[in-house]
């Protein structure tokens, strides 16, 4: 039964010609499937649409061969050939009563054209945004009413392709439309560049061109960044942001407002809690009659409430939060508040877009899987004969497995040796900026705790006599994995024997305290070539000692895989904001006493350094002893009632939490959905299904 506080939430709202089933409203945002996997795209934004979001986008859609974004798997409407793929989508969303919107793009400089092989073009002659070593073309007149046509035909195909409403896109300086409203772009001298009235003309215009061609019976929706975070040297919301909304007030159907670029835009929760837009966007009310909708990384309720309350928005935008749950508002609607699968804001479905692949999510492990795999984010097919499962460890990959055997009928048993739940997932959302990863353990516990099936013992350290003598039938290894103390990784394949024991530290032991425990006093230095956040937040827990801190990375950069979800450059600012010495771009060659020898990769010249205490963020091992133990008295399973012994998550292959949760889902999948590790595919090779 829903709160009546919450009934707000479920208001139709009139968007121009059409109109919504609630206040829930998933922004554009990308896939990494778009129109490479266009069956695939559908079925997750059906799924959404079924989850209850009243309005269901597509990703940016490119609308001519001038906007390549190849080779990232965005939606393509370049001609007639591309309304099928697109009307998929918009078929599965209005199956379940939503409306389908599409975000138009011509991507501008943004665009490299590596495919299309065609000129880039911009409202001035300059380089394109990415390293490729040319540039785009500045358009003339006729270029600028060439590229109206594209977006009016544009418009037109997306009606055809029964989306409601059709989105005129100026944000995240990706977009052809801001590079000419911004003069740090727009360097014209004729009527579409210079004033700001002038540098507007053509947006306007797109706006009128595309009303006039699809208004009739479509919404006409504008997505604009207010702001950059860039001073005077780009939007700002109390300026050009409001100037702009000003301008414009009522010409769209609908204001979907945000800031710039995407990584301001799709914060991480390390760098920004929920609702951290709002001061950039709460102004668009008091200027337009238009609805307005706004994101924030928004999963409370309560928070969507005041939000609508305050009349700081019409519509409750979301991204990230609709793939971690799309069943968010069904479950707000059935007054299922604590069954909603919040977002922990780490950008691993961003890194889906920037690797281009299918996104996956932490929270959410059959996200991109809905059609190829047949999976549903709600629904595993109940058993017909209850068994019995011995789950031992309870990090994320052995919660996971554990809820979805309960989900599915089964009865669990699930024990871990330590005195808590969550196994790496409580160790991590300890360090600094990380403290939302606990919902992982958060939410999979809470849903074990309701059934009367599921038996949790903390606290139990099993051996493989244990497993053996105690004769459940199915026993799940999920032991997790340990950080390697001996250098292994990706730049030493070897262990570096010349390491001195004495003096390091793994971030196993740096997570259990042993650093800040250590009365030492000289630096602590940073080995860091896993790449990714662990370095880089070992490295804030560091400076917490009061000891010179420096960061060794064997990559040009901090936390280099880190561009792909949007935080590089934040945590490598972070690193020199602390006054952390940094140090790209090397390896280690020795190590004796309290000197740590290191080698340039491209020079080979080698450094000494002073080093009393080395944190190692290499690599892991697999905590696999009782399934190596086990494997060896197969021939005594039977006799013992033993049916199954299987390895999930880290102990099978240490990687990201995303990736353990996925493995203890797909264990359950595949026991109880019969499923071979194969999935659906869908190219210009194999037939449609």
């Amino acid at each position: 039964m829903r709160d009546p506080k919450y009934d707000i939430l479920f208001e139709p709202v009139k968007i121009g010609p059409v109109q919504t089933r609630n206040r829930f409203y998933q922004v554009p945002h990308c896939s990494g499937m778009g129109y490479r996997y266009p069956n695939a795209e559908a079925r997750m934004r059906g799924i959404k649409a079924e989850g209850g979001w009243g309005v269901v986008s597509t990703q940016e859609t490119e609308i001519h061969p001038s906007s390549d974004l190849s080779a990232a798997n965005e939606g393509r409407l370049w001609d007639d050939s591309d309304i099928p793929n697109l009307k998929l989508m918009s078929d599965a969303v209005h199956a379940h009563g939503s409306l389908a919107a599409i975000q138009l793009v011509h991507g501008g400089i943004n665009a490299p054209n590596r495919y299309s092989r065609l000129a880039p073009i911009s409202p001035s002659n300059g380089v394109v945004s990415n390293d490729d070593p040319y540039q785009a073309r500045e358009m003339d007149k006729a270029d600028i009413a060439t590229f109206r046509q594209w977006h009016v035909d544009a418009a037109k195909r997306a009606k055809k392709a029964g989306f409601d409403i059709i989105y005129v896109y100026a944000g995240h300086d990706m977009t052809l439309l801001q590079h000419f409203l911004l003069a740090r772009h727009n360097h014209r001298s004729d009527e579409y560049g210079g004033s700001f009235e002038n540098r507007l003309r053509l947006f306007r215009e797109v706006i009128e061109d595309t009303k006039e061609a699809v208004g009739d019976t479509c919404a006409i929706a504008v997505r604009l960044a207010v702001d950059e975070l860039m001073g005077s040297d780009g939007f700002r919301c109390e300026v050009e942001g409001k100037d702009i909304i000003e301008a414009l007030a009522d010409e769209p159907d609908l204001w979907d407002v945000n800031i710039s670029d995407w990584s301001n835009d799709s914060q991480t929760s390390r760098f920004a809690k929920e609702g951290y837009q709002e001061p950039y966007t709460a102004f668009v009310k008091s200027i337009t009659t238009k609805p307005v909708v706004g994101v924030g990384r928004y999963t409370s309720p309560d928070k969507m409430v005041e939000l609508i309350n305050k009349n700081h928005l019409d519509l409750i935008g979301a991204a990230r939060p609709s793939i971690a749950d799309p069943f968010l508002p069904l479950k707000i609607s059935e007054g299922r508040l604590e069954d909603i699968r919040e977002c922990i804001g780490c950008n691993i479905c961003v890194s889906g877009d920037n690797t281009n692949s299918p996104m996956r999510c932490t929270q959410n492990p059959t996200v991109g899987e809905e059609w190829r795999r047949n999976w549903h984010p709600e629904k595993i097919q109940k058993v017909r004969i209850p068994k019995k499962y011995l789950i031992v460890g309870g990090g994320p990959s052995g919660l996971e497995a554990a809820s979805s055997l309960i989900k599915s009928g089964n009865d669990v048993i699930l024990a871990d040796a330590s005195d808590y739940w969550g196994g790496r997932v409580t160790l991590e959302s300890k360090l600094p900026g990380l403290a939302e990863w606990s919902r992982v353990r958060d939410w999979r516990i809470w849903q074990l705790q309701q059934v009367p099936n599921a038996e949790l013992y903390l606290k139990s350290k099993l051996t493989s006599e244990d497993l053996l003598s105690y004769g459940v039938e199915n026993i799940v290894l999920a032991t997790g994995a340990s950080w390697r103390a001996d250098g292994v990784g990706r730049i030493h394949r070897a262990p570096l024997k010349y390491l001195n024991s004495n003096r390091i530290l793994t971030p196993d032991d740096v997570m259990a305290g042993k650093l800040l425990d250590d009365m030492s006093k000289g630096p602590i230095v940073i080995f860091d070539d896993d790449r990714f956040y662990m370095g880089s937040v070992l490295a804030e827990v560091a400076v917490k000692t009061g000891r010179k801190v420096v960061f060794i990375s064997s990559t040009p950069t901090v936390s280099a895989w880190s561009e792909n979800t949007l935080e590089q450059s934040r945590i490598q600012s972070k690193l020199m904001n602390l006054n952390i010495e940094i140090m790209t771009s090397h390896k280690l060659c020795n190590h004796q006493d309290k000197q740590l020898s290191i080698s340039c990769l491209f020079t080979e010249k080698i450094s000494q350094i002073e080093c009393e205490t080395l944190i190692l963020v290499t690599s892991r091992i697999p905590n696999d002893i009782l399934w190596r133990e086990l494997s060896t008295k197969k021939d005594t399973w039977k006799d013992m009632g033993i049916e199954t012994v299987t390895r999930i998550g880290d102990c099978l292959q240490p990687g990201l939490i995303a990736m353990a949760v996925q493995s203890g889902h797909k264990f359950v999948r595949a026991v109880e959905e019969q499923q071979e590790d194969l999935f659906k595919r869908e190219d210009q090779n194999y037939p449609r299904n």
